[in-house]
């Protein structure tokens, strides 16, 4: 067996990663065993991606390691209670998490109720510091027609999204190179610095090396950073991380 990539470009994907369990039966130890293998031979991950009622082992477990801890909200159903997932927020800030993924009201966008969708942004964006990343799951899979797709894009930047995120990886169609596609583009229309975070469905290095070639090939090779770039993720570190324990002779392919 050889190396399919380079080192080099497994560290890249390494640092770019939210390693993730959401996984309905989590408990301590799991959390435990997750933040474990956030720091690997290949260097830290980006973050690690919990329910919010871990973000304080979480932040226990990863103290002094750089690694990020980020939660999710309104997840996954993505519902409309403004009052309701403001709240949330703020409790997960107050227990410590660096990063909040907010799940976008997608149906009230289908059904054109844009108002409602704005409100909920912004209401979850003023609890969120600027100290801190809010990313947005516009839950491409769920959108009927790629103008959704950019409709939800723009009104997430407009209302103060740090990153835009395909997926809550939850249902049957999750992250897609036809939907990241419009999400980069909306991003490089942008007149601010927005990030992008593919998820759902991102399991190999392949999966990785194609979503990191539309980046590089839409924003240039030098946007996509832990800042800029999120994978969002579960199984891809351990595909990373074997395809790199492979034989060491081998030169793979740089990416």
């Amino acid at each position: 067996m050889t190396r399919s990539i380079s080192a080099p470009f497994a560290a890249r994907a390494v640092a770019l990663l939210d390693l993730t369990d959401l996984s309905n039966g989590l408990d301590e130890a799991g959390v435990e065993t997750l933040c474990s293998r956030a720091v690997t031979r290949l260097g830290p991950v980006a973050a690690v991606c919990t329910w919010a009622g871990f973000v304080p082992q979480a932040k226990r477990l990863l103290k002094d390691t750089g690694v990020k801890v980020a939660t999710v909200v309104n997840f996954p159903a993505g519902g409309t209670d403004v009052t309701q997932v403001a709240d949330e927020t703020r409790y997960a800030l107050l227990d410590g998490a660096d990063e909040i993924d907010l799940v976008l009201p997608w149906r009230a966008l289908v059904k054109g109720d844009r108002e409602t969708v704005g409100a909920l942004i912004g209401a979850v964006r003023s609890a969120v510091p600027s100290t801190r990343l809010l990313k947005v799951i516009l839950e491409t899979g769920e959108l009927t027609s790629p103008h959704l797709i950019r409709e939800a894009a723009r009104i997430a930047i407009t209302t103060g999204a740090d990153f835009i995120k395909t997926s809550t990886g939850k249902t049957t169609v999750s992250a897609t190179p036809e939907a990241v596609q419009i999400m980069l583009e909306e991003i490089r229309a942008a007149p601010r610095s927005v990030g992008l975070k593919p998820s759902g469905g991102i399991r190999t290095v392949a999966d990785a090396a194609a979503y990191l070639a539309l980046a590089d090939g839409i924003m240039g090779p030098a946007w996509a950073s832990p800042r800029t770039f999120r994978f969002g993720a579960s199984g891809l570190l351990d595909a990373l991380l074997a395809d790199q324990a492979a034989a060491p002779t081998a030169t793979g392919t740089p990416y």
